[in-house]
């Protein structure tokens, strides 16, 4: 890949001042320039120089008043199936990575490339043709934490019968392995640790055999599972156990697990302790119900694989500030450390899966902080690092840095649909559950009776086609607010086993616009909708032949998972921004003029 395309060449242009400016940068050409109408190739030493070349050159410099665009030079039958992305956030973790370039296709393969730059490289292979030319489209310009990725096709040496040998098959590409938990910018440094620790519940009276004389114990455990072990003591004063926090790579946390449950039993040994010591591992609430699966299917998978008796405390023991379920095993040794790796996997596998899917949502939803929303476990007692990169200080307040315009956003009202067999769980005992949720959303939730069909102004009654085993929540508040109660609600539905392990939650949401406003959502001929849902993967709907309600409002209705119906709510309330604007009265003609396009955010180019 050495070989470089010079694309938008002034007609002026020649090889000389071609080779003027690559002697003025410093870049190493190993061959004539040769320039077309339009466009121009040139040979260099090697990819390291080529790449060299596209960094400093392509969208920066100009020749004869435009700006040059430098790629590799890749013949049409090799324009195939791979792709190199360039400037990507050098601290994007690659689970993001992962799960935006999932959205197009199946990536067979994905490398760093090393570079000298800032921002880093990969190059991706996809399963096929049409998906490597999607992904192409979709993301080259698209800007990510205020990075605009810049991707072009590699040469696909499997696309051609004779392809030409590209230096040997030595392309200096490092093989992404361990990076997969890390980030692309760090380069050959994985991160040590998962993110998701280990945490377990200990006696007390086994605290301290745990610790030995003056720490010699727990700092030997330390030093051979390279580990991070926190014993919180002063935690939960005068109670029978003790959580501990082990913070190491999934090998060192079940090295470290199965040391400490050696320790105990040799503990209890010399104290002549006889009751069973079972394992006690803790777990997010989040991710339980993925754990235990439909019909209890993965925990007793996990039983029989690893000849244990697993249990996990009951909904009940939750609070809004204690969100963690206790999963006692119970085996020999050996058993329950098996148990122990594949209850944690299991853990991790979701909790990997839900911040690849929060963190790329965030880039497509403008101005939220996903910090300050606490649908993972980031802030919960020793549950590791947050999940983004700017999170706020402590006590700052708020999920939106701004929405749509000055000051605190307006408060939107969504009706979501839930099976009405669930409305049990999001209630709760006494109606404790729905309380927090209120509480901990900042949001106003009431769940309609099952016959109601004539509401109030600020309701929406289900359409008389709509199942009778439906219940419709009504949420009020600002975006962030809709965000948090929206998520919970979704997240309680998968928990408490509503829909398959394998099976996405998806819900129908209506919101209320004007009716003028229904011609804008749905755009000329359909546009803006059809975009709409091709962006968000939401299905959106704006029912014909509505009649309007007293407030002259009619329904939208978006049915999808958790983030594609977040997506489209919020392009829908931004539609709606730019229609209430436009009702505002004109400025005078120096003035700013109207918002342009339907107010649906699309990847900028350069």
């Amino acid at each position: 890949m050495n070989k470089l395309y010079i694309g938008n060449v002034s007609e002026e242009a020649s090889a000389e001042d071609l080779e003027t400016i690559f002697e003025q940068w410093k870049i190493p050409h190993s061959g004539p320039f040769l320039v077309k109408t339009g466009y121009a190739f040139v040979d260099c030493p090697d990819e390291k120089n080529a790449m060299m070349a596209i960094d400093i050159l392509s969208g920066k410099v100009e020749l004869h008043g435009k700006l040059l665009e430098v790629e590799h030079s890749v013949p049409k039958r090799q324009r195939s199936c791979k792709l190199q992305i360039r400037n990507i956030p050098p601290h994007l973790q690659w689970e993001v990575l992962d799960g935006m370039l999932a959205q197009y296709g199946t990536v067979e393969n994905c490398e760093q490339v090393n570079t000298d730059t800032d921002t880093a490289v990969v190059n991706v292979r996809y399963g096929a043709k049409d998906q490597a030319r999607q992904a192409m489209e979709k993301l080259n310009g698209f800007l990510m934490e205020d990075f605009a990725l810049k991707v072009s096709y590699i040469p696909d040496e499997t696309a051609a019968a004779a392809t030409p040998n590209l230096g040997g098959g030595k392309r200096g590409f490092v093989p992404r392995g361990p990076l997969r938990s890390g980030s692309p910018g760090l380069g050959a440094r994985p991160k040590l640790q998962s993110d998701v620790p280990l945490r377990i519940l200990v006696p007390t009276q086994f605290v301290g055999a745990i610790i030995g004389k003056e720490g010699a114990t727990i700092r030997n455990v330390t030093k051979q599972t390279h580990s991070k072990i926190d014993i919180h003591r002063k935690e939960n004063a005068g109670a029978a156990e003790k959580p501990i926090t082990v913070h190491s790579t999934p090998e060192g946390c079940s090295n470290a697990c199965r040391t400490i449950m050696e320790i105990m039993q040799k503990e209890a040994l010399d104290t002549k302790f006889t009751e069973e010591i079972p394992l006690k591992i803790l777990a997010h609430n989040n991710f339980v119900g993925r754990l235990i699966g439909k019909e209890g299917r993965n925990l007793k998978k996990i039983e029989v694989d690893t000849e244990t008796k697993i249990t996990i405390s009951p909904l009940q023991d939750l609070t809004l500030y204690n969100p963690e379920r206790t999963i006692t095993v119970k085996g020999s040794i050996e058993a329950c450390s098996r148990a122990e790796e594949e209850v944690m996997k299991k853990v991790r596998e979701s909790y990997e899966n839900d911040v690849a899917a929060m963190n790329l949502q965030s880039n497509l939803i403008p101005g939220l902080n996903l910090n300050a929303l606490g649908l993972f476990p980031g802030g919960a007692p020793g549950m590791g690092p947050s999940m983004g990169h700017n999170a706020p200080p402590p006590g700052a307040q708020g999920g939106y840095s701004s929405f749509g315009g000055q000051g605190q956003p307006e408060s939107e009202t969504v009706h979501l649909f839930i099976p009405a067999l669930a409305v049990g769980a999001i209630i709760g005992k006494q109606g404790q559950h729905i309380k927090q949720l209120s509480r901990y959303a900042g949001a106003s939730i009431k769940i309609s009776a099952d016959e109601v069909r004539v509401v109030d102004a600020n309701q929406v009654a289900p359409p008389d086609g709509m199942d009778a085993k439906q219940r419709m929540v009504i949420i009020a508040g600002p975006p962030e607010a809709q965000f948090k109660a929206q998520g919970r609600i979704f997240g309680k539905l998968k928990e408490e086993n509503f829909f398959g392990p394998k099976e996405e939650v998806k819900l129908e949401a209506h919101i209320k616009v004007p009716s003028f406003a229904a011609g804008r959502v749905i755009g000329k001929g359909g546009k803006t909708v059809n975009e709409l849902q091709n962006l968000s993967s939401a299905e959106v709907v704006v029912p014909r032949d509505q009649t309007p309600d007293e407030n002259d409002q009619v329904i939208v209705k978006i049915t999808g998972h958790f983030y594609a119906s977040q997506l489209a709510q919020r392009k829908i309330q931004e539609i709606l921004s730019h229609v209430r604007r436009q009702q505002q009265p004109k400025p005078s003609p120096r003035g700013e003029g109207p918002p342009r396009g339907d107010g649906l955010a699309r990847p900028s180019r350069k």
